[in-house]
């Protein structure tokens, strides 16, 4: 199962970072982008109803880990779609509409606070009630959703923990969207324009905070990202987002890093003579 679900998730990652990699949020790459993640759940239902699970605990951690990292993609790009539509033209009704939706988030939140807790907190103990198919226990308080479902894949509670890692990238998205709705005062433009992928700045910006090189490591990383788009004239979007696809890189997840190091020892040995 690991194999299959790492190769299934790489091939998808790669493919929306394609779309991503170079351009701003438009309807049709999001279009696009949850056409893939259908056909990546249903290559990975496929394989579920044919091949089963070696025993329960492959089963938990497939319904507790796995698909909910790839439905939250799904839950997520449907999410941003709907927001990108139905957004209202002017300043003022567009913060008013998106701080709408940041209350639909804690709605959320505060109806399955427990579930949240037990979530987070990587708890266990009643794993075997929530993450194994066909084991409903109405009083686990049950979305409706569950009984519409295809209980062949799906248990009572992979849907909300998708739903939690969705809500987490769509709050940022929302929150950069309020940001950059923003005034901005003209003078403070810089004459400095980042020319290299969005993806290699924000490797760079991970890169530095990591390091702890802002404010003695106390620096969060939403207003260093501010400072490097505002100096550089560049807008990076869901730059967390991007950091994910980073992580997701099988090889040289460092690729921007390792550019630079290259470049300056070449650029030192050529003014040495070498």
């Amino acid at each position: 199962m690991d194999k299959f679900y790492n190769e299934t998730l790489h091939k998808l990652e790669t493919a929306i970072n394609e779309l991503e990699i170079e351009t701003d949020y438009c309807i049709q790459r999001i279009e696009t982008a949850v056409h893939l993640i259908i056909q990546s759940l249903s290559d990975l239902k496929q394989f579920v109803l044919k091949r089963g699970f070696k025993n329960t605990d492959e089963e938990i951690h497939f319904f507790k880990h796995q698909k909910p990292i790839i439905v939250a993609k799904l839950i997520y790009y449907n999410a941003i779609y709907k927001i990108e539509t139905k957004k209202p033209n002017g300043a003022k009704p567009v913060r008013k509409y998106l701080n709408e939706e940041l209350k639909k988030l804690k709605r959320f939140f505060d109806n399955n606070l427990e579930f949240y807790k037990y979530y987070r907190t990587n708890n266990s103990f009643i794993d075997d009630k929530l993450f194994i198919r066909c084991k409903y226990d109405i009083k686990l308080s049950l979305d409706t959703v569950y009984f519409e479902t295809d209980h062949r894949f799906s248990t009572i509670a992979d849907y909300k923990a998708a739903k939690i890692l969705a809500n987490d990238l769509i709050q940022v998205y929302i929150e950069d969207q309020l940001n950059n709705n923003s005034q901005k005062n003209p003078f403070d433009k810089s004459s400095l324009n980042w020319v290299e992928s969005k993806t290699a700045l924000t490797e760079l910006i991970y890169a530095l905070h990591s390091q702890g090189i802002f404010n003695n490591a106390n620096a969060d990383i939403k207003p260093i990202v501010k400072v490097f788009e505002s100096t550089f004239n560049v807008d990076l979007g869901d730059f967390y987002h991007t950091f994910l696809e980073l992580k997701s890189r099988k090889m040289n997840r460092t690729k921007f890093l390792d550019s630079l190091k290259e470049s300056l020892i070449k650029k030192m040995d050529e003014q040495d003579g070498r």
